[in-house]
């Protein structure tokens, strides 16, 4: 099949839920052959970072929540939300938001940050992107600076533990998990 033959043409759109969180939409679409198919669900939330640090000590910075997706305490890298004010550029708001998450989560902040990769959270259902940082020699600066809704806990774990934390499903967002892999194969010598 021919590329430009491939894409989908938005017929309708139903906003089912739409918030400051979350636009949940059911949409009927077009298909290449002309055929309408529905219902087609997909959601826009805010864009985000997931910040890969590592200590003074070489050691890995990792928070555990509650996730209510999957009903369960994980063990992941801190991430949070862009904040992105009019005109700002989208690269400038993402390595903010990356900063400020580490901060507040954890207490420590860095002077050696490198952007990974930007890429879609869930190209299948959602429109947001994710940016992917890395961020070494992190130092404990404060305390946690927490949202009325986030509980965090902070630990620390070396590159092997990590391994052996996704190996037995026990870091289980996928996203992290790519931020992880990246950062290895990007490690400076």
């Amino acid at each position: 099949m021919k590329e430009e033959n491939l894409n989908w043409e938005e017929v309708s759109t139903e906003h089912i839920v739409q918030d400051e969180w979350i636009d949940f939409r059911r949409s009927a679409y077009r298909s290449p052959d002309g055929r309408i198919f529905q219902p087609y669900y997909s959601f826009t939330r805010r864009n985000y970072v997931v910040v890969v640090a590592s200590d003074e000590n070489g050691r890995f910075l990792c928070v555990r929540q509650f996730r209510h997706g999957i009903g369960q305490v994980t063990t992941e890298f801190p991430a949070g939300a862009i904040e992105q004010k009019d005109g700002e550029n989208p690269e400038e708001a993402a390595l903010r938001a990356a900063k400020r998450e580490l901060r507040e989560e954890t207490g420590c902040e860095s002077a050696c940050w490198r952007h990974l990769l930007t890429i879609p959270s869930n190209a299948t259902i959602s429109d947001n992107y994710v940016w992917l940082f890395a961020a070494e020699n992190c130092r404990k600066t404060s305390g946690q600076e927490l949202d009325e809704m986030e509980r965090i806990g902070v630990l620390t774990h070396t590159a092997e533990e990590i391994d052996t934390l996704l190996a037995g499903g026990e870091f289980p967002q996928a996203v992290h998990a790519l931020a992880w892999l990246l950062a290895k194969q990007q490690s400076p010598v």
